[in-house]
């Protein structure tokens, strides 16, 4: 199985964007030297060392199919084949081959390290091994969906006990009853006692259909409540939208947290939405955004960019490829996208197709400067890899590779105008807000033009002749 994407930062964020057959190469006879001790001269002695050869391939093959090596194996011929740098950083990656499969492994995990030191040598942070739940966990969450209950959890920063935080909409806990607030003691009956969120999540998620039992306690009594919640297959919101009613203009403000398998089909519907509104301009926000899936950073970009070059990618053989925007942008509103050092990967291959097009003005700091292309392959044991396999370059072909992307407005907020950002998630996109009051201010010429069109033309409209014929 292989999936290709951007890759997120996290390595607990990940996505499915396509299948692929899986087809790996196991070549015991590589490492096989000929037989010895036979006359090369002798014809039968040839047919007995061939065929000597051809069992040991055989019971080779068969040893290596059923040990750790095969995972060996199929990783080393991901890497040959599709590696970005067919120079593997100037290793000998044959050799690396030999002494993976011609070392004994007492268990998996012994075999996992020899792989992750064998990826090492490529220098290459981006290429790595992952463990069966590592890599579980990597596309369960960006595919946008996970089987739970649809809560957000956090340890309590003054009580340091685990509490609802808030609850999906129209999730599985909401219609149990579980309220925002509740502390959790309990789940499943294992106690939450010094247990932090990742834990938590872990027990409480599970197979859809199957239930978990929440102790909760309520309130400031402090009522204990016993409620069992039936797990669901639940879409994890990428977007969040408000319209804002500013002096000036309405102002439709997008969040986009991640490039999930769903975040496309939730940003076409958040600007649908906002555009129904009444929507005069566009605060798209990427703070804080790792990247995600590459179909859906292009089919984004394409919904603010009706043409033009989005992204450029070159592969490990040299080739370009240029993806399009194609006509199916939604709006040419007035736009503006916030940006921050932790905007990486897909983020700033959307920033960079708005900005170099012209398309919007992008207010913040540098963004990351990550400009690689991974796909990630299920290896047989569902172990995963990751694998760099392009570099990306913006429509202008620009390198951001460790520099990012500059800002058309650069922004710096004090260390207090941090803190305050930080610790009031809830004034983002909003007046309290430094970078959206920036974004404002940047918008409102392009805001003001739109009104004395729309005005000019109405006035026309109103000098026009009457269509209806005069009464003879």
């Amino acid at each position: 199985m292989t999936h290709s994407f951007f890759e997120r930062l996290s390595t607990v964020k990940a996505g499915v964007t396509a299948l692929a057959t899986g087809l790996f190469l196991l070549s015991p006879a590589m490492l096989l030297s000929p037989a010895s001790g036979v006359a090369a001269d002798d014809p039968s002695a040839e047919d007995k060392t061939e065929e000597a050869a051809l069992e040991q391939a055989a019971e080779a093959s068969s040893s290596l199919l059923d040990s750790p090596k095969a995972v060996l194996d199929e990783a080393w011929q991901i890497i040959n084949r599709d590696y970005v740098d067919p120079e593997f950083n100037q290793t000998d990656w044959l050799v690396v081959r030999e002494r993976l499969l011609t070392r004994d492994y007492g268990s998996l995990e012994a075999a996992y390290s020899a792989l992750k030191r064998s990826l090492e040598r490529l220098d290459d942070p981006y290429t790595r091994f992952m463990t069966p739940q590592q890599y579980a966990d990597l596309t369960s969450q960006t595919s946008g969906e996970f089987s739970g209950i649809g809560l957000r959890l956090q340890v309590h920063p003054v009580t340091g006990q685990l509490t609802v935080l808030s609850l999906l909409e129209d999730s599985p806990a909401s219609a149990a009853g579980v309220q925002a607030g509740d502390r959790i003691l309990a789940i499943a009956g294992q106690s939450t006692d010094g247990m932090n969120v990742q834990e938590a999540a872990t027990l409480i998620r599970g197979e859809a259909g199957t239930a978990v039992l929440l102790e909760v306690i309520r309130g400031a009594a402090g009522r204990s409540l016993d409620i069992s919640v039936t797990r669901e297959v639940l879409e994890v919101p990428a977007v969040s939208a408000m319209l804002r009613s500013e002096p000036n203009a309405k102002v439709g403000y997008i969040s986009l947290s991640e490039f999930s398998a769903h975040a496309a089909e939730q940003m076409e519907a958040a600007i649908a939405s906002l555009l129904e509104q009444g929507a005069e301009a566009f605060v798209l926000d990427l703070r804080g955004n790792p990247g995600g899936l590459l179909q859906a950073s292009v089919e984004i970009s394409r919904m603010w960019l009706d043409q033009g070059i989005i992204v450029q990618t070159v592969d490990r053989d040299g080739r370009s490829e240029d993806t399009y925007a194609n006509r199916t942008a939604l709006t040419d509103l007035p736009l503006a996208v916030l940006v921050d050092e932790r905007s990486a990967s897909s983020s700033e291959i959307v920033t960079g197709a708005l900005q170099d097009n012209g398309r919007a003005l992008v207010l913040g700091t540098q963004t990351f400067g990550k400009a690689l292309v991974q796909a990630v392959h299920e290896l047989q044991d569902g172990s995963g890899l990751a694998v760099t396999i392009a570099h990306y370059y913006t429509p202008k072909g620009t390198d951001i590779s460790d520099r990012g992307i500059t800002p058309t407005v650069e922004l710096s907020l004090s260390a207090a105008e941090r803190r305050a950002l930080s610790s009031n998630p809830e004034q983002r996109g909003t007046i309290a807000d430094p970078y959206y009051r920036e974004a404002l201010s940047a918008l409102q010429p392009a805001i003001l033009a739109n009104h004395q069109r729309t005005e000019l033309s109405r006035t026309v409209e109103l000098m026009e002749p009457s269509a209806v014929e005069p009464v003879q």
